[in-house]
């Protein structure tokens, strides 16, 4: 591994949430909140900076990833479908994705530039009860749902675990596959919404494997390394490597700027399948953390919901 620095900024735990899978964490502004989903929790947090205060909503099934929607509500991933959601006990189903595999779920989900929510999908990992399971197949793809709850296949089914969503202002779609160690930038038609041939974006690095990304105002790329990697890894748009952040966490899982002047950046993570053992010694696996890395974020994109007649 050689990039132009690695860094050791301090980095607080904000919030002591113990998440088994910590995972989609994206900033409200409008709120001055947090929102972010734990997986196999089955839950919602929302974390206000200003006021401290923390909500947590159950969900009716695995929860997946979470956007923000133009209109205040929010665009919620679940295991099989994509629903509307207003923060309480209603779910609005606007899309059910690959009902003809069984063995799939839903996994990275993220609101692009135009306003269309994007899902990833890959073989379940966990059985009904949020254990984990064996799992070696590359089935996963990427959808796209538009606000009338249309949903276009943008790939085939030949992902290992879907994760990483960024869209870059040259028109390229960065997206990563974890089984894969590797990082891809597809080259994106936005008048076509499709999808080209898909390069490799960066060398596989050998801290853990990608997972959640987000871009910085100067066109960088941040991904989680998960899977034991303890860091963020910021690329350069050309895919070189700039930075490691050591993080005090094995399994970062999602990033996202934010605060005020978006000068923070936020990480959720995992303690997914780590043994009792291990948690006795690593008691912040799973909690909710931020890092001032020296550079400021962009806004989430908000998804557009499509007015009821009036």
């Amino acid at each position: 591994m050689s990039c132009s620095q690695s860094s050791n900024p301090p980095v607080d735990v904000i919030l002591d949430c113990q998440d088994t899978v910590g995972e989609s964490v994206v900033w409200d502004e409008r709120g001055g909140a947090l929102l972010w989903v734990d997986i196999i929790g089955k839950r919602i947090h929302r974390f206000n900076l200003a006021q401290s205060t923390h909500d947590v909503w159950d969900t009716p099934d695995f929860v997946t990833g979470i956007g923000l929607r133009e209109d205040g509500g929010a665009i919620v991933g679940l295991m099989k479908e994509v629903c509307l959601w207003d923060f309480g006990d209603s779910w609005q189903s606007l899309a059910a994705i690959e009902k003809d595999r069984p063995d799939n779920r839903l996994n990275e989900c993220g609101v692009a530039p135009d306003g269309a929510f994007w899902v990833g999908t890959m073989q379940n990992n966990f059985d009904a009860a949020g254990a984990p399971i064996e799992f070696s197949e590359k089935t996963g793809a990427y959808y796209r749902i538009q606000a009338d709850g249309k949903v276009k296949r943008l790939t085939d089914n030949r992902f290992g675990i879907t994760n990483t969503m960024a869209w870059t202002e040259d028109g390229r779609f960065l997206t990563a596959d974890t089984m894969a160690n590797q990082i891809y930038a597809f080259p994106f038609d936005r008048d076509q919404q499709a999808l080209g041939v898909p390069v490799p974006f960066a060398k596989p690095l050998d801290r853990g494997l990608p997972d959640g990304s987000c871009l910085d105002s100067e066109g960088f790329l941040w991904n989680c390394r998960v899977a034991g990697g303890a860091c963020l890894a910021r690329y350069t748009p050309n895919g070189q490597l700039d930075r490691i952040v050591e993080l005090p966490c094995s399994w970062p899982t999602s990033c996202s700027f934010g605060g005020p002047d978006l000068r923070s950046l936020f990480i959720t993570s995992a303690k997914f399948t780590m043994s009792e053992r291990h948690l006795q010694t690593h008691p912040h696996e799973g909690n909710l953390y931020r890092v001032d890395v020296g550079v400021a974020g962009l806004p989430c994109h908000r998804f557009q919901r499509i007015p009821k007649p009036t």
